[in-house]
């Protein structure tokens, strides 16, 4: 209902201004001052990470709306400084920033605070780093203003790099001082990105339930729920399941057998069987009668068995997936799973005679005339893994080809092929030890 009441003033809004002859909507524009304007740009910016994504439409027509009325405006609408307040909002709200140098430019009566005004025209050309000190100084002064929420997401943004936490105490300002808005939206998102790339755990996992329970229909939220994996991957020894179902709770169906694939596949690749045997079942759990959820979730629950002793089992079951139900990206990561499978179950091959005898026998003499030997010779060591253009594939596709296909699809493929080369060089060491 307050996003119907919402959606109809914004239309009435429209109205005004877009009907009727040019002379007439000439006159409606100049009787609307820009911070009335401003509020109904807000409402549609709020109404958008709530969830009517149809809303964002109207945003670029209310944008290109205030521009107009901004340049046209005669400078004393400027003495009153709710128009200041707007003109500078409007700036930071995806608004043209040659419109607030034009403003500037024209100020004749010290309407705008030059010292706003050229933070922000440093951070819109983005030159913020140079500026995070003097506006983090200049958003505390106006922090009882209509400007505070806009100036602390701003300072949040220029003091990410210089200081992660100070950025994060600009963020909580700004969300506590616009509640509801895109602006606590953006605060809630960057904040959760801020405390994952520091690992600062605990506040990454509040953020992140505050942003499930309130903008989980932002068209923003596919970045939070790559940050989200992220977080659960990455620490999954601190966060436990039932923090994750605290945020997952938040979702239909759906949306969290999608994020608990995410996880599941994410975490196979990272080696981590435990928690990818968590998220696959319960991914399986809430497929329903979805198609290719459970093949999705087999696959990335067989991928951490490769290492085992149950490898065979594991590579059954991932060949027992149609294709069909998986996607180009899940494919190669497929095949790439066949590659290194191989490589587990290959039957060492048996050390040459000639070369024991030649190891065993070794004199100086000898290793300086084994020393002469072409780099290019025959004599390499069998004990060695083969590269991967020589793995067999059941596939008319060399294993070359498919983890090159894998690494350009995805490049967290490679990052599985790795760590499955990495455990065949451990193998290969223990049969070096074992010695002919």
């Amino acid at each position: 209902m307050m996003l119907r009441r919402v959606s109809i003033s914004v239309l009435a809004f429209a109205a005004l201004v877009g009907l009727g002859n040019a002379s007439a909507r000439a006159n409606d524009m100049d009787t609307i001052q820009p911070f009335q304007m401003l509020r109904s740009l807000q409402f549609v910016q709020d109404t958008v990470v709530l969830g009517d994504h149809s809303a964002a439409e109207m945003q670029r027509f209310m944008l290109g709306t205030i521009d107009e009325r901004l340049r046209s405006a005669d400078q004393v609408i400027f003495d009153d400084p709710r128009n200041v307040d707007a003109a500078l909002i409007y700036a930071m709200s995806g608004g043209n920033p040659a419109t607030l140098e034009f403003l500037v430019a024209r100020d004749i009566n010290g309407n705008f605070d030059n010292r706003i005004a050229d933070s922000l025209r440093k951070y819109l050309s983005g030159k913020g780093t140079l500026i995070a000190k003097s506006l983090g100084e200049i958003s505390k002064e106006y922090r009882n203003t209509d400007l505070a929420p806009y100036l602390a997401l701003v300072a949040g943004n220029v003091t990410i790099t210089r200081d992660p936490v100070e950025a994060l105490k600009f963020y909580d300002w700004a969300r506590l001082t616009a509640p509801g808005t895109i602006v606590e939206e953006a605060a809630l998102r960057r904040s959760l990105a801020v405390a994952v790339d520091a690992k600062i755990v605990d506040k990454a996992g509040g953020y992140a339930n505050r942003y499930a329970r309130r903008y989980l229909y932002s068209p923003y939220a596919s970045q939070f729920a790559d940050l989200f994996v992220q977080l659960v991957v990455e620490h999954f020894d601190v966060i436990k399941q039932e923090d994750i179902e605290a945020t997952l709770g938040y979702m239909d169906n759906d949306r969290r057998r999608e994020v608990y694939l995410r996880i599941a596949r994410k975490a196979a690749i990272a080696g981590r069987k435990d928690l990818t045997k968590m998220a696959a079942d319960q991914a399986r759990a809430l497929s329903g009668t979805a198609e290719g959820a459970d093949a999705l979730a087999n696959l990335y629950g067989g991928l951490v068995n490769l290492s085992t002793d149950k490898v065979d089992d594991a590579m059954q079951a991932i060949m027992d997936i149609p294709a069909e139900s998986l996607s180009p990206k899940d494919l190669a990561l497929r095949r790439a799973a066949e590659a290194v499978a191989k490589e587990v179950l290959r039957k060492p091959e048996p050390v040459r005679e000639s070369l024991t005898q030649a190891n065993a026998n070794t004199t100086d003499a000898d290793t300086g005339a084994m020393a002469s030997v072409d780099a290019d010779s025959d004599l390499q060591d069998p004990t060695a893994p083969p590269t991967p253009a020589s793995v067999p594939q059941p596939q008319p596709v060399s294993a070359e080809a498919a983890e090159t296909n894998a690494a350009n699809l995805d490049p967290a493929v490679r990052t599985f092929v790795d760590s499955g080369r990495t455990k065949l060089d451990a193998i290969d060491d223990l049969l070096k030890q074992e010695g002919p």
